[in-house]
């Protein structure tokens, strides 16, 4: 029996949820979000709630029904605040700069990479060390995040390379001379 799976989802005041078949659909004051229902899985409004049913008990209707749930939780907490995740860049001449819809990163090679942002993504960069990803899709800020970070992973021995801001590097000894 899921216990998450089984607990309703509320819904604030200023969000609309509506289901059409296996689509639910989030409307609220930062945007709306879509999502497809796997198959064995209902969902349904109640007044203020969002209820999430599974049609048997096998294994992977459990695991679902617990899932679907939770992305229906994080749907409407993205169209009411939004996600956010804040990079750091370290190192000497590292920086990043937003020019309209792509990001240049500056990590020591010969060339600055570039990413494209996606539309539904916010980045800011503050002072060029600080790269800040906001959105409403959790996965999507995440995501962008994280293949950001891809470009130059922090480094154990000096510390270069772009971290989450939260992010703890267990630095490592260099080589000793003798």
């Amino acid at each position: 029996m899921s216990r998450i799976g089984n607990q309703p989802v509320t819904i604030p005041a200023g969000v609309t949820v509506s289901v059409n078949g296996q689509t639910v659909t989030v409307k609220g004051p930062l945007g709306q979000l879509q999502h497809q229902l796997p198959a064995g899985l209902t969902a349904r409004v109640e007044g203020a709630q969002v209820l999430v049913a599974r049609r048997d008990d096998s294994r992977a209707q459990r695991g679902l029904h617990g899932l679907t749930r939770t992305l229906i939780a994080n749907m409407i907490a993205g169209v009411t605040a939004g996600y956010r995740k804040e990079l750091t860049i370290e190192g000497t001449g590292f920086k990043a700069q937003v020019q309209g819809q792509t990001l240049l990163l500056s990590l020591g090679f010969a060339s600055p990479k570039s990413f494209a942002i996606p539309a539904t993504i916010k980045i800011t960069e503050k002072q060029g060390t600080r790269v800040t990803v906001e959105g409403i899709d959790k996965q999507l800020v995440g995501d962008v995040a994280a293949r950001i970070r891809g470009h130059f992973p922090v480094e154990p021995y000096k510390g270069k390379g772009i971290k989450y801001a939260d992010e703890q590097v267990r630095r490592k000894q260099g080589k000793t001379v003798a």
